[in-house]
């Protein structure tokens, strides 16, 4: 029973740290999947591959070479100038998607519940510092508690609508014209993006949980749950297009039928999803920061915070938009670079 608590809040991590307020929200899914078409669910079993083979490559690279956060990570598998590129695009992705998630949350609890922005910004500044300060124990109670909820409040939609609207009709799912083709990169590139956001956060996991067989376990529950979640939602998006393309919040626009309690739900887990993802972000780079700068942890995190705080309150947080293609790109690059060194040291 131990060993499957401890397995479950590694998933629970791992589900938390991928699903952030646009997956939550259907909009990741819109734009990486749904607008494929039924050969969308293909690109989701790819990154399911994606997810198992690289987390368990992560977790027995961290455990062997005892790294402490994705700098050491990355220095082993891609070592010199490419790897220092990474390393750097992965620490300013991560921060300036914290202050997006910040500017984010503010613009949320403004939009909906019509306060000032800074409510929503200092809101998930107070929580997030409690959690970070609490280390791994708190990212991983926090997760504990948010990716359950999130998993009731999309499965309890999905039977709302099938229930009430539409059964389940493969038929009808293959008949929606795809908008785009490309759907194999597509699955790559979200897969790689993801995976690299993750080792922030399962390299220091090996190192304080260091049971091997806990953290793989995990690793596939994690993996099957965030698939089931994505084809769950990519079902719901595309038997409703083209009208999703028209709302910011797609999953908001099934969620209306249902009434004010199921969308202020949802709304609730978009937010605390972008509190997991905030949360999972800085933690990673203040175990980075740790590492490189020999900075405490918290001493690190509280830096962190600081830097993201002016960040969200500018256009240059706009910029950031521009790096996701780019740091895509690097990633499926960086995961030929994990196979071919995974080749070279497999004795």
């Amino acid at each position: 029973m131990e060993k499957l608590l401890c397995s479950l809040k590694i998933a629970f991590v791992f589900i938390g740290t991928v699903v952030g307020a646009g997956l939550a929200s259907g909009q990741e899914i819109t734009q990486f999947f749904s607008i494929y078409g039924y050969k969308s669910f293909f690109g989701i079993l790819i990154c399911l591959v994606i997810y198992i083979s690289m987390s368990f490559f992560i977790i027995n690279t961290s455990l062997k070479y005892k790294l402490n956060s994705y700098d050491g990570f990355i220095s082993i598998v891609s070592p010199g100038m490419f790897g220092t590129i990474i390393n750097s695009i992965t620490t300013f992705f991560l921060i300036g998607s914290s202050a997006i998630i910040l500017s984010g949350s503010g613009a949320l609890i403004h939009q909906y519940f019509k306060v000032s922005r800074w409510i929503g910004i200092i809101i998930m500044i107070f929580i997030a510092v409690f959690v970070l300060l609490k280390g791994t124990e708190g990212l991983i109670k926090i997760n504990s508690i948010i990716v359950p909820s999130l998993i009731v409040i999309i499965v309890a939609i999905f039977i709302l609508y099938i229930t009430f609207y539409k059964q389940i009709n493969l038929s009808e799912i293959k008949s929606v014209t795809a908008i785009k083709s490309n759907w194999i990169l597509s699955a790559f590139i979200y897969g790689g993006f993801n995976i690299i956001c993750c080792s922030g956060v399962l390299v220091p996991l090996s190192k304080e949980i260091k049971d091997k067989h806990c953290l793989l376990a995990g690793t596939i529950l994690g993996s099957l749950g965030l698939t089931l979640l994505v084809v769950i939602i990519n079902f719901l998006l595309i038997l409703n297009i083209p009208y999703i393309f028209k709302y910011e919040i797609p999953l908001l626009y099934i969620a209306n039928r249902f009434g004010k309690l199921v969308q202020l739900l949802l709304l609730l887990i978009i937010w605390l999803e972008m509190l997991s993802t905030e949360i999972s972000n800085i933690y990673s780079v203040g175990k980075n920061f740790e590492e490189i700068f020999n900075l405490s942890y918290k001493r690190a995190v509280i830096l962190i915070i600081l830097i993201t705080i002016p960040v969200s309150c500018i256009g240059f947080i706009k910029l950031i938009s521009f790096l996701y293609p780019a740091f895509g790109v690097i990633s499926l690059i960086f995961i030929l670079q994990c196979l071919i060194f995974r080749i070279k040291n497999k004795h």
